[in-house]
């Protein structure tokens, strides 16, 4: 005989699980808004940690009983009192920033793939093509700069097929990237 116990519940478990549901939402709710708008960001490696870390408290909190609900919004409150604290820590003191943040490395020096640096990063040429394609990149040639960003994301600056070929990039928007001297112009100054 098959044990069908595995696939059903009680009303008193459902009910528990949409209460806890309910109060770790509004306790999550008023930690955001406490926060600020950068609590669910990706701006640093630190935000995402963070964000995931959260997702693991809600989810357990509402599906099993321990963490205890009060537990959670504790756990919660510390995450968001951490991120709060780099957050601030980041701003007023570079070396923490340095600590705490991946610098952005270049992959492509206007057409120009740097292959090590793809390598290094561990992306694949088919991983930066797909970027290029989203970005609407048309041809090469349209490629400023492609940088791997300290949170895992790939921006791709690059001249619009319709837009005029010699518009220059300013120099600051990459002043914190690893290899920009690689660019075909002058470096940015610090």
């Amino acid at each position: 005989m098959i044990d069908w116990s595995w696939i059903t519940t009680s009303p008193i478990a459902v009910s528990t699980i949409v209460f806890k549901a309910i109060l770790i939402y509004v306790a999550l709710i008023f930690f955001t808004r406490l926060s600020g708008l950068r609590s669910f960001s990706k701006m640093a490696s630190f935000d995402f940690v963070i964000t995931v870390s959260m997702g693991t408290i809600l989810g357990s909190t509402v599906l099993t009983e321990d963490p205890a609900l009060l537990q959670a919004i504790v756990g919660l409150a510390t995450l968001y009192a951490i991120q709060y604290a780099v957050s601030w820590a980041r701003r007023h003191s570079q070396r923490v920033g340095r600590t705490v943040d991946n610098q952005p490395l270049l992959l492509m020096a206007g057409s120009e793939i740097l292959t090590d640096n793809l390598t290094r990063a561990r992306v694949t040429h088919e991983d930066l093509y797909a970027k290029l394609r989203e970005a609407n990149v048309l041809d090469l040639s349209q490629v400023r700069a492609v940088v791997f960003e300290s949170t895992g994301e790939i921006s791709v600056l690059h001249i619009p097929y319709a837009a005029t070929p010699h518009v220059e990039l300013d120099p600051a928007l990459l002043g914190d990237v690893r290899d920009v001297d690689r660019l075909p112009m002058a470096a940015p100054a610090d």
